[in-house]
């Protein structure tokens, strides 16, 4: 009997990505696996697309893909697929922007799609964030950006962030989202209220008609929640926080050791 086609989301940093952001062999060779079965495969991350399309690329996918944790979803063949961008008002990121700057802030950067603007100049942060070849403005973003936003981030001491953090959600709860970047990264980013990982996958999951007990997503950070509780099968890796492997239906081994091959190759007999 024919089996059923899954639909497999897969998280990069911490989760497809080994620690040196390279996909290894066996991970590639079972997911392409997954895909020459009939199994269809995407990407849901929070990096932009620029910074993903190269691992897009490499697993030969042809799928659209989740970025920005859900505010960008679009398919890099398909433009008539449709493209689904949420962005921030540019009133709020203006009154974010005048808040933090109270706050002893390192920086804060906007970016828009895959456009970059960055409040100071900043060599450690313009090294991150220069994958894929990004546009980049420097300078006051009051005066910069003219346009709404796709999500914002605010580089902070350590000892600040959870004071900026608590302004948002006292006066931006409605509007805004905001989540803290792991370890080593004292940086907040923030997208708009009600946008996640799941809120892409739902779009992705829509179009080939995939309920949600036949989707299997992998992840490892507090970005990944809502889609791993919406996912029939939410696996978190092995390095997750412990907070979503509390959630999860399933904990695969770690990155460094292939989580998602060998969960895939078990589940659907690979």
């Amino acid at each position: 009997m024919e089996t059923k086609p899954f639909l497999i989301a897969l998280d990069l940093d911490g989760t497809l990505l080994k620690d040196d952001k390279t996909i290894s062999p066996d991970s590639k060779e079972v997911i392409q696996k997954a895909m020459a079965a009939g199994h269809i495969v995407c990407i849901a991350t929070g990096r932009p697309f620029r910074s993903s399309s190269i691992y897009y690329d490499e697993l030969q996918l042809t799928t659209p893909i989740v970025n920005f944790n859900g505010a960008f979803v679009h398919h890099p063949q398909n433009d008539e697929w449709g493209t689904y961008h949420t962005t921030l008002e540019l009133k709020v990121v203006k009154e974010i922007i005048d808040a933090a700057e109270k706050h002893r802030i390192h920086n804060m950067l906007a970016e828009i799609v895959d456009d970059v603007y960055f409040h100071y100049h900043d060599e450690k942060l313009l090294d991150i964030f220069s994958m894929g070849n990004p546009k980049v403005k420097i300078g006051d973003l009051r005066e910069s950006l003219g346009d709404d936003v796709t999500s914002i981030l605010i580089h902070a001491d350590e000892k600040d962030v959870e004071k900026i953090r608590t302004y948002l959600s006292d006066v931006h709860a409605e509007i805004v989202d905001h989540r803290r970047w792991a370890a080593p990264w004292h940086v907040i980013e923030i997208i708009k209220a009600g946008i996640n990982k799941a809120v892409g996958l739902q779009k992705i999951a829509a179009y080939y008609n995939i309920p949600a007990e036949r989707i299997i997503a992998f992840g490892d950070e507090d970005n990944d929640f809502e889609m791993i509780q919406y996912a029939g099968h939410g696996v978190a890796m092995g390095n997750a926080i412990d907070d979503l492997k509390a959630i999860a239906n399933h904990v695969t081994k770690s990155n460094e050791e292939d989580g998602i091959a060998h969960y895939l190759k078990d589940v659907l007999s690979l």
